[in-house]
């Protein structure tokens, strides 16, 4: 029966679809290949090295935005070439060791560090990140500059927020094949389950490590 049939008969407007929550868009974050991981740091090297030694330290110690724009100069030890993060929203207080790469340059954040302490203004500041004029950046400065080199090394819009880096370095560390223990204590995590929020593995990644526990087992 047809609503010009039944004059009372009301249409009920359809259902406006359900937008994600910003928790649910936060838990299916992309994460970076590491070829596009480099292109990434190629592309903030050859504009900035404090930019390029920010984004490098993100990802290599797993720290959200506020975590790597709050490191202070106290929190480095170049001489023992280690740095004491401490992590926001319950996450642990680390001490972790500053890495080298041999072989790639653009990963070795010692280089990066140095490189930046050289050129970084002297302007009283006790933060490691300031900008030319002076003062801390902030999270928001930060997620612009990481945004700006995502889209020039041409990365899907999905995959431009600086978050990705911690789940980046969480899909590197398993698909290396560490200990999910260590990966926890990599991300600064109190809890495996927090640590699960960031791993994803694919069937095949699945098979490929039953395949060769069973190899080594018999």
């Amino acid at each position: 029966m047809s609503a010009a049939a039944v004059p009372n008969l009301i249409e009920m407007p359809s259902p406006k679809p359900r937008r994600a929550s910003r928790s649910a868009q936060r838990n299916v974050m992309s994460d970076l290949t590491p070829d596009e991981l480099l292109a990434v740091l190629r592309a903030a090297r050859q504009s900035s090295v404090r930019d390029w030694c920010m984004i490098l330290m993100a990802y290599r110690h797993g720290l959200r935005a506020s975590e790597v724009c709050g490191l202070m100069l106290d929190d480095l030890d170049i001489k023992n070439r280690d740095v004491t993060l401490r992590r926001l929203k319950g996450s642990m207080r680390t001490v972790q060791p500053l890495y080298e790469q041999r072989g790639q340059p653009l990963l070795d954040e010692v280089i990066a560090l140095r490189h930046w302490l050289k050129q970084r203004p002297n302007d009283g500041s006790k933060y490691v990140f300031v900008s030319q004029r002076g003062g801390r950046l902030d999270r928001t400065q930060f997620f612009r500059l990481f945004q700006r080199y995502a889209e020039a090394a041409n990365l899907p819009p999905e995959k431009r927020h600086p978050h990705c880096l911690k789940h980046s370095l969480a899909s590197h560390l398993v698909a290396g094949n560490v200990n999910l223990a260590l990966v926890k204590q990599a991300l600064g995590h109190r809890s495996i389950g927090s640590t699960m929020k960031y791993v994803g593995t694919t069937d095949g990644q699945a098979a490929a490590a039953v395949k060769a526990a069973m190899a080594d087992l018999f």
